[in-house]
């Protein structure tokens, strides 16, 4: 089954996704990868344009590295604050401020805003993902230019592990008109270059 416009996202909660997907949110970074290729190379559900499918061969990473798998602490919301997302598509959708993680690399403080989908996810082993849509300095260089996202297992208490590895793009990085991607918000913009995670994707030229 195709997936919905909202994404190549953790939650899918917009997704009419095939069920059993659990690789969104696994903290494996084998497990991931191999499932977004599978998914990549599934017709029914592939981002990729016509000319790019047939000659898929893998998407491309970074190297593994321990640099950017941080230790982060969880300020949770008190209470429930509505946030809205711009899309790709020129729309706007409405997500839930989960919280902020803070977390240092190299010896600087950095933030990011954590959100859950306002609406109830239709696959159950969703429900509990968070969504973190980021930005850095390899965006438009090394990684795709409107930034990345990374799922996050809803956490017991206030520790979370952030792991960079596990970053990836949105759909609209492959070049479908079928999705509608959120965009990270400008307090998700890390000044600092990620080397971690999902490469840019290289189109076939038409």
């Amino acid at each position: 089954m195709r997936r919905t416009l909202l994404i190549t996202w953790v939650f899918l909660s917009l997704v009419a996704g095939v069920a059993g997907q659990t690789y969104y949110g696994s903290t494996d970074v084998k497990t991931f990868r191999d499932g977004r290729d599978r998914e990549f190379r599934n017709r029914a559900e592939s981002p990729l344009a016509a000319e790019d499918f047939r000659t898929f061969d893998g998407l491309k990473y970074f190297d593994v590295t321990d640099k950017f798998v941080v230790n982060a602490k969880l300020e949770k919301n008190a209470g429930t604050e509505r946030f809205v997302l711009p899309t790709s598509a020129g729309t706007k959708r409405s997500f839930l401020k989960y919280g902020v993680l803070r977390f240092e690399i190299d010896g600087s403080g950095f933030a990011l805003t954590v959100f859950q989908p306002e609406e109830k996810p239709k696959l159950p082993e969703y429900a509990d993902l968070l969504f973190i849509p980021f930005r850095d300095l390899t965006n438009g260089k090394e990684t795709y230019g409107a930034g990345r996202y990374i799922d996050l297992k809803t956490p017991a208490g206030d520790s979370v592990v952030v792991n960079f590895n596990l970053a990836y793009n949105p759909n609209c990085a492959y070049g479908s008109d079928r999705f509608s991607c959120p965009v990270p918000p400008r307090e998700n913009f890390l000044q600092i270059k990620i080397f971690a995670g999902e490469k840019n994707f290289e189109r076939n030229a038409k």
